[in-house]
């Protein structure tokens, strides 16, 4: 997972089950919000009444194929703070579960070097 000023994105395994990804966006969204709203941070309106506009309304989801794919996908979760132009190195961007994987050895300290020298597309 990686939370970002605008967005965020996780890879989730949910039990089998369970229909309830709408439901877990909308409390993990709520969560935020309130947390961020007892600090005293102002947040934007939304266009109805009570609404805050910080999160989008959507969300997309994606079945996860093969481990490949998952690979892929946390890459690509790790690697967004960089994409956006928030950090240089991804160990840089600390709302990130990148560290939690460096520390259990996943992926090394230094993965995806430096966006200066590796030519992150950021577009």
């Amino acid at each position: 997972m990686v939370v970002l000023p605008d967005h965020l994105h996780a890879v989730w395994t949910l039990p089998d089950d369970d229909p309830g990804i709408s439901k877990r966006w909308y409390l993990i969204k709520l969560g935020f919000t309130h947390r961020l709203s007892a600090r005293g941070i102002d947040l934007p309106r939304g266009r109805r009444v009570g609404e805050r506009a910080l999160w989008q309304r959507r969300f997309w989801e994606h079945l996860i194929r093969d481990d490949d794919d998952f690979a892929r996908h946390v890459d690509y979760c790790h690697i967004n703070p960089m994409k956006h132009g928030l950090v240089t190195r991804v160990a840089d961007w600390p709302h990130s579960s990148f560290h939690r994987a460096v520390r259990d050895g996943i992926y090394a300290p230094d993965w995806a070097g430096d966006a200066a020298t590796d030519g992150i597309d950021r577009e």
